[in-house]
């Protein structure tokens, strides 16, 4: 549910209500019983959860084992493809 920001317009009264999203606007100062108009807030951001949003978050890493398709010892005659992976 959002938060909603109001401003008085008769005594500048600022606050803000967590609304449902189909709950009617409020249209009553609780100070002094003066119209209230809704607000655009300076607090919304987005929010991103998961992985795949940071600049690490994909990185390859370096192939374990020494060589491209992780043998220990090393490939004189190249047995593996450009994507890594052993031919043999």
């Amino acid at each position: 549910m959002p938060t909603y920001g109001y401003k008085c317009e008769k005594c500048g009264y600022e606050f803000e209500e967590f609304q449902n999203i189909t709950a009617p606007p409020i249209e009553k100062c609780s100070q002094c019983d003066g119209n209230v108009k809704r607000v655009i807030g300076t607090g919304m951001q987005v929010i991103f959860k998961g992985s795949g949003f940071y600049a690490t978050d994909n990185k390859k890493s370096a192939p374990t084992g020494g060589t491209c398709c992780g043998r220990t010892e090393r490939c004189d005659k190249p047995p593996c493809s450009d994507d890594n992976i052993c031919k043999e």
